[in-house]
């Protein structure tokens, strides 16, 4: 027996089993490490396993965390229907005011939140943001003024700004670029969703006037705040931070996903450093991507705050058009699904970009050109499915463009940011001045469209004449992506998408 033995009290057996055990330890580390290095090993049923066992574990709760928050963000378009503007002495623009100030404290948050996320994890960070938001949310529905409407929104644009960027990076993590267009889609499918039951529930809960001295509007936000607060609160211990703490995974499921990501992602880096910041803020790409999204954006915010409005002004009750509002948000769901499942497929997102603001131009078009009642309500339904599904495109197409995690998730905040500046072009889109017909909001609306549909056009073009230019390099190299070697990846793994192996998601 060793002294070494002698002095941690232990035997020659036993000291030869903790040897063992760490032998053991070390050589499943290191073969960990080589199946990441050789690549993914499962076969095509077993990855389809694998993904499915991970979409059921990540992807149902985080759209029900987005319901929630588009849902509280918007809920103030149905409580406008019952007695809000009356009660609290709303006039002129006010409520347009109302509805603007949530966006700018929603964009102020969204690159620090996702800065925190990824400082800290997402399952507590998403917890935080989202009980702040569920708590502004239950106390906006106490207020008794104005101001105090005023205040209590941009108090949950704050608190909000955090999630929609943070998801979207946080599902990077995961899956693969060609991947996460479908996952996101269904993540954002939750905002339709919102609108259809958003219209449901005002209606069943602005019959609770009276109840507690309360009107209406004041339940809708008081009820719809605490389930939030309500998930949050359990939100800690169902969302998984990683694959690599995922405690539904096996160790070898675990490594396989690592293998897929480090696959994918061609090496590039992932650690946190403020040169890959300073990369996103300089890339003119995402600046682009920033046009076209708040493009989109501003059509988003104004069907879903004005939906009902829009649809009262064809001659409807205030109760018939919160009910007739959720066809619509229906059919958006099944497009934004359906298209997110089809551009995966093909591996295609410009494209479809492009299809999708045409379908909103043309739905536009049918209401500002009628005032024929079924024909604007269709036109409802065009809008609704071409702007819809754009948003997680949107963002997919961007990320799956950017090179590395840290600016990967700086660039995905700007693009989501500035495009919810579009929210304050919202706010004042429909002006009640200007009803029936809203000529100035539905041509406004056709013009952002248009501009997002020639700007996709631009990038669709431009990346694949870059993929091109790259491939004539490589083949006057005598150079392939099977010949370009791990050493040679890690030499440009600084480099982010500008690494001469990466190539652009078109």
């Amino acid at each position: 027996m060793s002294f070494q033995e002698l002095g941690s009290g232990k035997t020659s057996g036993e000291s030869s089993q903790v040897n063992f055990l760490s032998e053991k330890k070390a050589i499943a580390t290191v073969l960990s490490a080589d199946s990441v290095e050789s690549g993914p090993t499962f076969d095509a049923r077993r990855t389809g396993q694998l993904l499915r066992k991970m979409d059921w574990n990540i992807v149902p709760f985080l759209s029900l965390l987005y319901l929630l928050s588009f849902l509280d963000r918007t809920n103030i378009g149905n409580a406008r229907l019952d007695t809000l503007e009356n009660d609290l002495g709303m006039q002129g623009l006010d409520y347009n005011v109302a509805l603007a100030v949530f966006f700018p404290w929603y964009v102020a948050a969204e690159i620090p939140s996702n800065i925190m996320m990824k400082r800290t994890s997402p399952s507590l960070w998403l917890a935080i943001i989202m009980f702040g938001w569920g708590l502004c949310m239950t106390l906006m529905g106490l207020v008794k003024n104005y101001t105090g409407l005023l205040i209590a929104r941009m108090a949950l644009g704050l608190c909000e700004g955090g999630l929609f960027p943070g998801v979207t990076w946080y599902i990077t993590l995961w899956y693969r670029r060609h991947e996460c267009g479908l996952r996101m889609a269904i993540f954002f499918s939750a905002a339709t969703l919102a609108g259809a039951f958003g219209g449901l529930l005002a209606r069943g809960i602005t019959e609770m006037r009276g109840l507690g001295g309360l009107r209406g509007w004041a339940w809708i936000f008081i009820l719809e705040g605490i389930l939030t607060i309500f998930v949050a609160g359990i939100a800690k211990w169902v969302i998984h931070d990683s694959p690599e703490t995922a405690t539904f995974l096996t160790e070898e499921e675990r490594t396989e996903v690592k293998s897929r990501l480090k696959q994918d992602r061609t090496s590039l880096a992932d650690e946190y450093a403020s040169q890959y910041l300073w990369d996103a803020l300089k890339d003119w790409k995402i600046y682009v991507h920033m046009l076209i999204t708040i493009g989109i954006y501003t059509p988003l915010y104004s069907i879903s705050l004005f939906l009902p409005t829009i649809v009262k002004a064809m001659g409807y009750t205030n109760e018939k058009s919160q009910l007739m509002s959720v066809p619509p948000y229906v059919a958006g769901c099944i497009a934004t699904i359906a298209g997110g499942w089809a551009a995966d497929r093909a591996k295609q997102r410009g494209l479809f970009m492009i299809g999708f603001c045409f379908t909103a131009i043309i739905g536009f078009v049918m209401l500002i050109s009628t005032d024929l009642p079924g024909v604007q309500y269709v036109g409802t339904f065009l809008t609704v499915c071409g702007i819809y599904p754009n948003v997680p495109m949107g963002v997919a197409w961007n990320g799956n463009n950017i090179g590395g995690s840290t600016k990967r998730a700086v660039g995905i905040a700007m693009h989501v940011g500035f495009g919810n500046l579009g929210g304050v072009i919202a706010g004042f889109a429909y002006r009640s001045a200007e009803g029936p017909r809203y000529f100035a909001g539905h041509g406004l609306l056709i013009a952002t469209t248009t501009m997002s549909m020639f700007l996709s056009l631009f990038m669709h073009l431009y990346l694949r004449k870059e993929n091109e230019r790259r491939d004539a390099i490589w083949r006057e190299q005598n150079l392939t992506i099977d010949s370009y070697t791990e050493d040679m990846k890690t030499a440009e793994r600084e480099k982010g998408d500008n690494a001469s192996f990466f190539r652009y998601t078109l």
